[in-house]
């Protein structure tokens, strides 16, 4: 909740099994058509055309409704994206995509978990963080024309939805730039963030959802259940708890980089104060999903750090 007063210790990752040589086959796409789109003063861009079924459409448009990427898109946008989009399934252990090769697809999660590995310096594989239905990976190749920084690698049997390296650059690539200047160097001040990889800090940064609070408005009540988890970009707020006379006191105030709620989410417990903004206070917010998937890394740290507030609460309740 508050800001930590220990730095993240080195993440402890597991080794894959299937890691080791990387030596299952990739699956190769089908074919598919493609129609002509192209503005005034800009170059025709050839879009992909998958002819898809009624219950295949549905499927996908469920799919990316998970995804964060795609919601502030507009619907032509949306559905040049949903006509693009490939459907591939994958075995549990097969390599989606491999790293150093060249990228040519970015992925949605419709169902299954993926694991992501990072190799340094010619080290073994580390195991960064998993991917499950909703998430995304392989935009970094595609943005920066560079080769894959990560290895992919089914958990599970899974089934994803592709899309190819023209469309997602004509369409989710400006927007992906703009969201991730805005928040990596914001999350190098949040202390539990600062050691994280720069894969994490990124797939966090594409996660980050913005949200604004009036003055004296209630952003977390006491006794509700938790299902966000929020860090303070801009503002003040103040943590207030209620006393058995049904007074409210003050116990706490949080202001830029601070951040609460994260313990409602571990724990599944009702919040056990209220948080209200202090002035307009701008946050982000992770709903109870991608803050499992994300800060996964830091759940040991989040934990640990619990007792730190029993300083601010008279229990050892969270907010």
């Amino acid at each position: 909740m508050f800001y930590l007063l220990e730095k993240m210790n080195n993440n402890k990752v597991a080794q894959n099994p299937h890691v080791d040589g990387l030596s299952i086959t990739r699956k190769r796409r089908g074919g598919i058509s493609s129609e002509t789109l192209g503005g005034n003063n800009q170059p025709a861009v050839s879009i992909p055309t998958v002819p898809k079924s009624i219950e295949t459409q549905q499927r996908l448009q469920q799919a990316l409704k998970m995804n964060i990427m795609f919601s502030h898109l507009e619907e032509e946008e949306r559905e040049s994206i949903f006509s693009a989009m490939v459907e591939v399934h994958y075995k549990a252990g097969d390599v989606i995509i491999r790293q150093g090769d060249e990228g040519d697809n970015f992925y949605v999660v419709e169902n299954g978990e993926c694991d992501i590995y990072v190799s340094k310096n010619n080290e073994s594989p580390k195991h960064v963080m998993y991917v499950y239905q909703g998430g995304s990976f392989g935009e970094l190749a595609l943005i920066y024309g560079s080769p894959r920084a990560a290895t992919v690698i089914a958990r599970t049997d899974v089934r994803l939805w592709a899309l190819n390296r023209v469309v997602y650059r004509t369409i989710l690539m400006d927007q992906t730039l703009k969201k991730r200047k805005l928040y990596e160097e914001f999350l190098d001040n949040v202390s539990i963030l600062r050691d994280i990889d720069k894969y994490e800090r990124t797939s966090l940064a594409d996660a980050l959802e913005p949200c604004v609070f009036q003055d004296d408005e209630v952003i977390v009540r006491q006794g509700e259940s938790g299902d966000k988890f929020y860090i303070i970009v801009e503002g003040e707020v103040k943590v207030t708890q209620q006393q058995q006379d049904g007074s409210q006191q003050e116990v706490a105030r949080l202001h830029q980089a601070d951040y609460f709620g994260e313990i409602a989410l571990l724990e599944d417990k009702p919040r056990a104060a209220t948080v209200t903004s202090i002035g307009v206070t701008k946050c982000v917010e992770l709903d109870r999903q991608r803050f499992t998937r994300l800060l996964g890394p830091c759940e040991d740290i989040l934990r640990r750090n619990i007792s730190l507030y029993n300083q601010y609460f008279s229990t050892n309740n969270n907010i």
